[in-house]
């Protein structure tokens, strides 16, 4: 009799039929992860980046340890997802927020070109549009930011690390990276295609003259020149354009420096490499939000008058700390070097006179030029050609002051011939063979005869 609840049919039910070939034993499996279309992951994606930017502060970032700052991330994706009902696996969470990470510890997609040693300059137009130099020239590079605010964390990060924001009541800033490359930032709304990021970068690889003879930026005569200038002492104006080459320079002629100079360095971004000991490096200081507590090049001028040094050297000159400088060069501080952007050594000369009439308006121009003629020995004028290559255009030696006119000579000049078939320019560097008006002071040093002969050496 059948069981109570049950009711019994009373057709016969068929045995099941057997396969003809069973399959084997299939093992229990998860259910297969819904495919997200590659657009849409795309925008989910993106949009989780720029939520947990938003949702961690990159002042917070930069003191938390790379392995806190992973787990806050890891926190950060999955919450985000869940709320907005993305179909994020485990494995797509964990990838995201690594790519996430190294956005946040590096510098997004052009963290390559940082180890570049090929590219000099990093040029950022905007999220889409970034180009570098190479070998002197510019080109574009396929990579991009994600977006304008992708671009604009970058920035911030940059500024956090150094205590300094960046924000549209404070849209330019002057800051260096961890490895001394120089950065400049500006964003909207004075930037109007997006942050715009200029990152000259650092090279821990001193030049010295040989390498310069080597690459053709000056010639063995004129390199030698410039090194027995420096090791006797002469106050020099390195004068050029913007990426010519001058800091370079700069770092290759401090090298000549007797290793028992103390010197001071006075620079807005340091990005001199001076190996000798005794070095006091100065930077200057923007002002705060409240528009005080601003230290300029020229308030770091007059203090370093007061640290006893032998030399001192001013990456570059802009301003009122000019007239400082001429009174340090004439009264006892040999040997002192600064950069200057002009396009000539006459032009050099103008814009120093300018810059002196700044700090000290009641001078009359021939006391200025007075100064100017008495505390500078050379004007050494750079350039960037258009093959690249950074030269020496003219090495001027300032002989004195003739009436109301600085008088100047050409001891070397760079005398263009054509071009090679490669593109390259093909010249000479032209000695005038003129006997310069410090030629005591060479003989004071012992080295007159060695700088006559530089002279003479064909270039």
């Amino acid at each position: 009799m059948p069981p109570f609840g049950k009711r019994v049919s009373s057709t016969p039910v068929p045995p099941p039929v057997a396969e003809a070939n069973p399959p084997a034993a299939r093992a229990p499996t998860e259910p297969p992860a819904p495919v997200r279309p590659r657009a849409v992951a795309a925008e989910a994606d993106n949009f989780i980046r720029d939520q947990v930017l938003q949702r961690i502060e990159p002042a917070v970032a930069v003191h938390l340890t790379n392995t806190d700052l992973a787990t806050r991330i890891g926190t950060l994706v999955s919450e985000i997802a869940n709320e907005n009902r993305f179909l994020l696996n485990r494995q797509e969470q964990q990838t995201l927020g690594h790519d996430i990470l190294d956005d946040m510890i590096g510098l997004g997609p052009i963290e390559p070109l940082l180890k570049d040693p090929t590219v000099t300059d990093i040029l950022i137009n905007g999220a889409y549009a970034i180009f570098v130099e190479r070998r002197g020239k510019l080109e574009a590079t396929p990579l991009q930011f994600r977006n304008n605010a992708h671009a604009l964390h970058v920035a911030q990060r940059i500024a956090s690390s150094i205590g300094r924001r960046i924000d549209e009541s404070s849209p330019m800033l002057d800051a260096r990276l961890k490895d001394g490359s120089r950065v400049n930032v500006v964003i909207p709304p004075l930037a109007i295609a997006g942050p715009c990021i200029s990152i000259r970068k650092f090279f821990k690889n001193n030049m010295s003259f040989a390498k310069l003879v080597q690459l053709g930026t000056v010639s063995p005569g004129l390199g030698r020149a410039l090194e027995i200038a420096a090791r006797c002492r002469l106050n020099m104006v390195i004068s050029g354009g913007t990426g010519s080459g001058k800091t370079t320079l700069l770092n290759a002629l401090s090298s000549m420096i007797e290793p028992t100079d103390r010197i001071v360095t006075i620079e807005d971004t340091v990005e001199l490499q001076l190996q000798q000991r005794h070095v006091v490096q100065l930077e200057t200081r923007p002002p705060n939000l409240e528009h005080t507590g601003e230290i300029t090049q020229r308030d770091l001028m007059r203090n370093a008058l007061r640290m006893r040094p032998d030399r001192i050297i001013v990456g570059e000159v802009r301003g009122p700390e000019c007239f400082d400088m001429m009174q340090a060069m004439n009264t006892g501080h040999d040997g002192s070097m600064s950069t200057i952007h002009a396009n000539s050594g006459r032009d050099a000369l103008a814009r120093m006179e300018d810059m002196m009439i700044m700090a000290s308006q009641n001078l009359p121009l021939q006391a200025i030029r007075s100064q100017i003629a008495s505390a500078i020995d050379l004007i050494v004028q750079t350039a960037r050609m258009r093959d690249g290559v950074r030269r020496v255009t003219e090495l001027v030696e300032v002989v004195g002051l003739e009436g109301e006119v600085v008088s100047m000579e050409t001891l070397f000049h760079y005398e263009f011939q054509g071009e090679n078939p490669d593109g390259t320019m093909r010249g000479v560097f032209v000695s005038s063979k003129l006997r310069p008006r410090f030629l005591p002071r060479l003989e004071y040093f012992g080295l007159a005869d060695a700088f006559i002969a530089a002279l003479n050496t064909p270039g």
